[in-house]
């Protein structure tokens, strides 16, 4: 079971529909395109289509159980008193005062561009549960660092 919040569910299922709608046509154009060309025992256009249909139709796959799975969690009914999946975490380094902040959310929905990282990472996991003051002492592969929480919200 995948929780997420409910924009993350909706861009998956404009992709999914995007996929089905629009990327599988145009393998299949792809492929009838490439059979066109003659000997298909020679043909490596061919051979690549077929392949990128496959992986197409893998993704599609992938996809549709993710979806299926999903559980959509209502920020509204959550608490901020700790660091919960769908919390924002605005947090300060001890060491050297760097100020940061990221929202914990599922895997699918992860991008650290966004400032939102996987429930799964070790910084996700060593601030789960955690509270406003608390300093959580996270192993990240280049040693420990040491978060302090200075707000929790949901946005």
């Amino acid at each position: 079971m995948a929780y997420m919040s409910q924009e993350g569910y909706d861009k998956l299922v404009a992709q999914l529909k995007e996929m089905e709608t629009i990327e599988r046509p145009a393998a299949s154009a792809a492929i009838a395109e490439a059979r066109d060309k003659g000997d298909l025992s020679e043909n490596s256009e061919y051979d690549a289509a077929k392949e990128h249909q496959a992986m197409l139709e893998m993704k599609i796959n992938q996809l549709k159980a993710v979806i299926g799975d999903a559980k959509i969690i209502d920020t509204s009914k959550l608490k901020a008193d700790t660091v919960q999946i769908l919390s924002k975490v605005e947090m300060r380094n001890v060491k050297n005062n760097m100020k940061m902040a990221y929202t914990i959310v599922s895997e699918t929905e992860a991008n650290l561009k966004e400032g939102k990282i996987s429930v799964q990472t070790p910084i996700a996991q060593g601030l789960l549960g955690k509270k406003v003051g608390d300093v959580a002492e996270i192993k990240i592969p280049h040693g420990t660092v040491q978060l302090e929480i200075t707000n929790i919200s949901f946005e």
